[in-house]
């Protein structure tokens, strides 16, 4: 079970993010760019939609994100200079999402806050130091909870079924241990056989062959990073008669924000209630 986040009305300047860096602000940052999509959605969720005045290419939710704010790049390749002149009072990245050496540069002008994250509790965690930092703590602590609680209510299944989760095509690449799909996974009664890869990378690669010698009872094609599309999953079911082939909502399983406020009801129709 995911504990519940923690709240606190007391207004501290003093932060840390989940990679250990230490933020003592004298006021609240109100110039804000983020370098990930879910955690854009979160912080419009929490009501600083009209302080982001830069995002991702791939900030999509919500829809009008990008009416006002700068587009800065994508997640991996930021367009430094123009953030540089946006001039932000924060920076809002991740560890897996953005590129380190950028990261670097950008943290030698701005105070950088990064998240860390592998599972939903450190989802969790993360809205809600975000929501402290912005003293939006009770907007934080009501999404946690109702996070908390759809997973928590969850009924998982007795025996795990043996599942793969691609996330990307030529090669052909999967949702590895120690990744937040993973947890996800798990949460729902799924047992991610990415495990029997000799690869240990937290998403390697696999052939066609060696999914077939796993034979898993699922295989989850994701609809992001890579779009699978119903032409893959039939492909799939014809390699892979006896597997469940799926077409599966890839922000539901990936972004760890706001967006979780779906994913539990998501996971019961499709997984669950079949």
């Amino acid at each position: 079970m995911v504990a519940p986040c923690n709240s606190s009305n007391k207004k501290k300047m003093l932060q840390v993010d989940q990679m250990g860096n230490v933020f003592d602000f004298p006021i609240i940052p109100k110039r804000i760019i983020s370098l990930v999509p879910s955690q854009t959605e979160f912080l419009c969720d929490i009501g600083l939609q009209d302080q982001i005045i830069g995002c991702t290419k791939f900030c999509i939710h919500p829809s009008n994100i990008k009416q006002k704010a700068s587009i800065i790049g994508g997640t991996k390749i930021l367009n430094l200079a123009l953030i540089q002149s946006l001039k932000p009072d924060i920076i809002i990245g991740n560890k897996e999402e953005n590129e380190q050496l950028q990261i670097e540069t950008l943290q030698k002008d701005f105070p950088v806050w990064m998240s860390d994250i592998s599972n939903l509790t450190e989802a969790l965690e993360m809205m809600q130091k975000l929501a402290d930092l912005f003293q939006k703590s009770a907007e934080g602590a009501k999404i946690c909870v109702q996070i908390t609680n759809d997973f928590a209510a969850l009924n998982q299944a007795k025996n795990s079924k043996k599942a793969l989760y691609l996330i990307w095509k030529d090669p052909y690449m999967l949702a590895g241990k120690q990744t937040f799909i993973n947890d996800l996974l798990q949460r729902i009664g799924l047992e991610n056989t990415a495990s029997a890869l000799p690869n240990p990378n937290r998403y390697p690669v696999i052939t066609i062959s060696e999914i077939q010698q796993i034979n898993p009872s699922i295989i989850l094609l994701s609809s992001e990073p890579y779009p699978f599309k119903e032409k893959h999953r039939i492909a799939f079911q014809q390699l892979l008669p006896s597997a469940s082939i799926q077409v599966v909502d890839g922000e539901l399983f990936s972004w760890y924000g706001s967006r979780l406020l779906q994913s539990a009801a998501y996971f019961k129709q499709v997984f669950l209630e079949s």
